[in-house]
C-alpha cells in the first residue's frame, strides 16, 4: 500500500477501536515512509499503550509531541501511559520490598492523596519492622513514663499526603513533641529518616497556641544540648551517613556542610516562621548503595533504626524538658 492507503487503513482501524497487530503495522509503515507524521506516532503509541508496552508508548508519544507540542491527545494518554506503567511492577520488581524507581513514579505521577493510598500498604509493612527494632521500643518506654499513650511507634495508617508533594509519616502523638519521621520525595527521588519539629500554627487544635509554645521550648532545648556536647558529634554522624537538615517545605539542604547545617541549627532563632526543622539521614534513588538500601525493606528498616538509634540521646534530652 501507498501513504494515502496506509493512512485511511490506520483511520479505519482506529475508528474500529482496532488498536491490534494490524494497527502496530500500519502506523510503522507510515511513520517509516513520513517520520514527521504526528498523528501516526500518537496511534502507534495507543496501540503500545494497549498492548502494556508502556516504555514503547512512551517513546511513540513523545516522538508525536516532539513533532506537535499542541496535541492534547498525545499529551494526555502519554499521562495516562506514565500512571499505568508506574502502577504496574514489572516482574524483578515484583520480587522487591521496598521503595524503587517504580514506586517513585508513582508519587510523581498520582495526586498526592492517590499516591499516599498506593504506597499506604507498602509503608505500613516498612512501619512495622520499624516497630519492632530495638530503638522503636526504647522511644515508646520513654514516652510511656512521660504519660503518653501507646504501644508502638508508628500506628497503622500513619502516613499522610504532603500538600505541596510527598508522604511522610510521625511517631504517634508526635505533633507538638521533637517528631520520628520518615518521609518519601521527589525531585530528587528520596526518602529522609530522622528528627523534626514542627513549629507552624497550622492546625484545629483549640490549644495550638500553647502547644505551638511547647514544641519551641523543645527545640530551645534541643539547640543548648548541641550546643553543649553534640557540635561535633552531629556534624560528623552527619558527614558519615548523608546527613541534612532540611528547612520548611524546601527539600534537603545538599549545598550545605554538616558544619555549616549544625551551626544553622544552634543559631536559629526564628523557628516559628520556619515551621518545620528537620535533622538526619537521606537516601537517595540515585546513588547505588542508596538505592540497595531502598529496595530491600529489611535493610531500610535497619537502616532507619541505626539513624533513630543515633538521633535518640538528642530526642531523649529535649522531650525529657517538657514545661
Amino acid at each position: 500500500m501507498n501513504l494515502n492507503e496506509l493512512e485511511a487503513r490506520a483511520l479505519a482501524l482506529m475508528k474500529a477501536a482496532d488498536f491490534g497487530d494490524e494497527s502496530v503495522r500500519v502506523n510503522e509503515a507510515i511513520v517509516a515512509l513520513a517520520p514527521a507524521n504526528d498523528r501516526a506516532w500518537t496511534r502507534l503509541g495507543r496501540c503500545h499503550f494497549e498492548h502494556r508496552r508502556f516504555d514503547e508508548a512512551i517513546e511513540a508519544l513523545r516522538t508525536a509531541l516532539s513533532l506537535n507540542r499542541t496535541s492534547t491527545i498525545a499529551t494526555n494518554l502519554l499521562n495516562e501511559v506514565r500512571k499505568r506503567r508506574a502502577l504496574t511492577p514489572t516482574a524483578a520488581e515484583r520480587t522487591l520490598t521496598g521503595f524503587t524507581a517504580r514506586e517513585f513514579a508513582m508519587l510523581e505521577t498520582l495526586a498526592p492523596a492517590e499516591a499516599c493510598e498506593a504506597l499506604r500498604s507498602r509503608i505500613d509493612q516498612l512501619v512495622d519492622a520499624v516497630n519492632a527494632a530495638p530503638a522503636a521500643a526504647r522511644i515508646v518506654e520513654a514516652r510511656r513514663r512521660n504519660g503518653a499513650a501507646g504501644s508502638k511507634l508508628f500506628h497503622a495508617n500513619s502516613c499522610r499526603p504532603i500538600a505541596s508533594g510527598g508522604i511522610e509519616a510521625f511517631h504517634h502523638g508526635g505533633r507538638w513533641e521533637p517528631q520520628f519521621s520518615l518521609g518519601w520525595f521527589t525531585q530528587p527521588s528520596c526518602v529522609r529518616i530522622g528528627l523534626g519539629f514542627n513549629t507552624s500554627a497550622a492546625g484545629g487544635d483549640p490549644e495550638r497556641d500553647a502547644d505551638r509554645d511547647q514544641v519551641l521550648r523543645y527545640f530551645e532545648r534541643f539547640q543548648r544540648t548541641i550546643a553543649v556536647s553534640w557540635t561535633r558529634e552531629l556534624a560528623r554522624w552527619m558527614e558519615g551517613n548523608g546527613g541534612f537538615i532540611q528547612r520548611g517545605t524546601h527539600g534537603p539542604e545538599l549545598s550545605m556542610q554538616p558544619a555549616a547545617a549544625v551551626e544553622w541549627l544552634l543559631t536559629c532563632r526564628n523557628a516559628a516562621a520556619v515551621e518545620w526543622i528537620f535533622v538526619g539521614r537521606w537516601l537517595f534513588l540515585d546513588r547505588p548503595d542508596d538505592a540497595a538500601l531502598l529496595r530491600d525493606r529489611a535493610k531500610l528498616a535497619r537502616t532507619v533504626d541505626d539513624t533513630f538509634r543515633a538521633l535518640l540521646p538528642l530526642w531523649l534530652t529535649a522531650y525529657n524538658a517538657a514545661g
